[in-house]
Parts: structure tokens; sequence; C-alpha cells
């Protein structure tokens, strides 16, 4: 039995390493684009939508690297103060503006069937329809904890102009400081990569779909053609859902890291990684009890069993564990590197991966006992978006941005 399960987790590295879009490769990075000395007539206008909820402490420095961005057609930053019980929206207002590129409102309660953050991303979207509504050019979708070096609005739009895609996306640099975060923020990356290989997402031919919502530039015709923000309502992993979307509407999309957008919010502690694991894990496996089953079990023979095989099994089954063990540590470490960490941290990713396997079983037992999705202090149970029933215009019709 043991030599039979050191031949499957074979089998199943090798098809990972060889048959999955090279997911472990570093991946494709975008280097920086300046277009400052362009004519603004060839820049399309790309408007910035920032829902904020109690963001004081990141706030001004992801808003003014916003506005210091050197892109030389229109642009304009919209800051969707989302109930901010720390003072966000005030801090954004006072923020130096001397083009006039930004406009902060105020957020309402969200609608039945809405999350907190695609709410105030709709009435972002409504704002920037108002204020531009010829509907041309670009929305580009960030975190108000992201900031942002002078030419990255120009890079993704030269992108997108380059190679006449619909929607250009990046994995944001993540906060790598505390032990937690250099244990286990550069799997989330690893992991991530798993699930969403950048190559599969970028094959037009290829019906995988992703996203990395700290940083989405997208174009505003497409976002009407697969029915606007509202087609998303319900989304509780609203950036890939809109990949899906572009991607089934026949638009080209782009996932890759970033050099020029780096995440300012910390998690400390390894409880607050798990908490960020365990927000979205089960609606990723949409709240089903055999998909997770089927997870658990894929996360020990990807993960486990290989090292087990190694450390306790004998004769062949040793082997063959120790060879699978060791390939999938090497498969690693290209993302170790891109952390700038030690390639010794690649010895504890079985400890890791259980690790995360455990969060998503916390995340399913918060879902059966009713707490649902939590982040932000908000509770969500909600649905994806193909259970919703009301149709674009309706929805579109309630959605107001005060202020604007």
């Amino acid at each position: 039995m043991l030599l039979a399960l050191a031949i499957l987790c074979a089998l199943v590295w090798v098809g990972l390493l060889f048959c999955h879009g090279y997911f472990w490769q570093a991946g494709p990075i975008l280097q920086p684009v300046s277009m400052a000395q362009a004519p603004a007539d060839i820049a399309p206008e790309v408007t910035v939508i920032v829902p904020a909820r109690d963001e004081a402490e990141s706030i001004a420095g992801a808003v003014c690297s916003l506005l210091q961005q050197d892109y030389p057609g229109a642009l304009r930053v919209i800051v969707v103060n989302d109930r901010s019980t720390d003072g966000t929206g005030a801090l954004a207002r006072a923020l130096p503006d001397p083009q006039g590129r930004l406009h902060v409102l105020d957020g309402t309660t969200p609608e039945a069937g809405w999350s907190g953050k695609l709410w105030a991303v709709a009435q972002g979207v409504h704002e920037a329809e108002q204020q531009s509504p010829q509907g041309s050019g670009y929305l580009f979708l960030t975190d108000a904890d992201i900031i942002h070096a002078p030419a990255h609005i120009s890079t993704l739009v030269a992108k997108a102009q380059a190679e006449r895609l619909h929607m250009v996306s990046e994995m944001v640099e993540l906060q790598c400081a505390t032990l937690a975060e250099r244990a286990l923020v550069p799997a989330f990356v690893f992991f991530f990569t798993l699930l969403y290989p950048f190559a599969k997402v970028n094959n037009p031919k290829d019906k995988t779909a992703g996203a990395a919502g700290g940083s989405i530039l997208l174009r505003r015709d497409m976002l009407h053609q697969i029915g606007g923000i509202e087609a998303l309502k319900g989304a509780l992993i609203d950036d890939c859902t809109l990949a899906a979307r572009v991607k089934q509407a026949g638009g080209q999309l782009y996932l890759g890291h970033s050099c020029l957008a780096r995440s300012i919010r910390p998690y400390p502690s390894a409880a607050d990684i798990w908490r960020m694991i365990a927000r979205t894990a089960y609606v990723q496996l949409r709240f089903s009890p055999i998909l997770l089953v089927l997870t658990v079990v894929a996360m020990l023979v990807v993960w486990v069993a290989p090292a087990m095989l190694a450390l306790c099994a004998h004769g062949s089954a040793r082997w063959i564990g120790a060879g699978v063990w060791l390939a999938a540590t090497s498969s690693f470490v290209p993302t170790l590197r891109r952390f700038r960490l030690s390639v010794l941290w690649a010895l504890a990713l079985p400890l890791i991966a259980g690790f995360y396997t455990a969060a998503t079983i916390g995340s399913a037992l918060n879902h059966h006992r009713g707490r649902g999705v939590v982040w932000k202090n908000r509770a969500y149970t909600g649905t994806t978006p193909d259970n919703d029933h009301t149709s674009p215009t309706d929805t579109a019709q309630k959605i107001r941005a005060p202020g604007g």
C-alpha cells in the first residue's frame, strides 16, 4: 500500500510540474513603462476606484501614490469610504490634490445580497459612469492598502494597449517581515498560482480565469458587455468571478506578478493569516462538504504524504517518496526567491500546507456554524452571482453615490 501511495504521489507531481501551466515558475512580471512623455491624446481615460473601510493607517499613502502617477491622460481617483469608523473618509479628503484628480464619496448600507466591498466598488463604478457617461477607457480597481510606483498605471495601460487585452491584473508584492509572514505568506502566493496558473489564465484557449483584486485594469466597454458590476452581485471572490465573466465573454486576460505595487497591510501573527485564509477558502470550494473532503485528501497526498514516505517508509516507497518530496520542495524555491527568503523554508512546506488545510477546514466550520465569511467586522453567508435573480438594470437603479 505504501508503494502504491508513493507511485500515486509521483504521478500527481509529474502532472503538476509538467502539465499544469508551469505554475511553480517565477511567473511573468511587467517591467516599468513610463508614458510621462507620451501625448495625452493617445492615453485612454483611466478611473481608479478604491473601496476603503477602516483604512486610516494606509489610506494616505495608497491614495497619494495614485495621485502621483505619471500617466499623461485623464486620470481620476474615486475613493469610496465604506462606512468607516476611524476617520478614513476625512483623511482621504484632506490629501493634497493639485491636479483635481481625487473624489471621495461616502458609501451607503449594502443592498441585500451584496458583499460590503463589492457594493462599495459598485458605487464607485456608478460614480465613474456619472462623471464620464461615454464609457471609454479603463477602470482600475485597487485596494486602500497598496502603494503604487509612479509608472504603475502607465505600465498596465501600455500592456493592455499593446496586446489588446480586456483585463490586466497583477499579484502585488505582499508584506513579508514578521516570522509568521516569512513562514506563511510566500505559500499564499504559491498556492494561488497552483489554483490559477498564470500561463493558463493568459491563454485565451484555456478556460482557466483568475485575477488578483489588488490590481485590476479593466476596459469599461468589457464591463458593460458582461452586464456591469451588477453581474457580480453576491460574489465573495469578486476578482476571480470578474475574470471568469470577462473570459466567458471572449475577453483577453493577463495575470502576473507586480514589481510596481506592494501591499502595506501587515499580518503580524499566524492567527491573522489564518483569518485571511478562512475568509474565502470554503467559498472557493462552493460551500461543498464533498469538495472539502476531496481537497483535504488532495493536500495530504500532494504535500504531506511524500515527506512522510521519505521519513517513515522503507525500500522503494521511501526512495520514490524522497524523490517526490525533493520535487515538491524544489517547486517552491522560485517563490521563495521572489520574496528574497532562504530556500531552506521550502523544507517546511508540508507543515505550511497542513496549516492551510486546517484553515480551510476552519473556514468550513465557520460557514456551518452560521458565521459565513468574516472580514472587517462583517459576516457574509452570501451566494454566488449565479444565484441572483435581480436584473442588472434594476440593481443599478438602486445604487447611489452620495456626493457624486
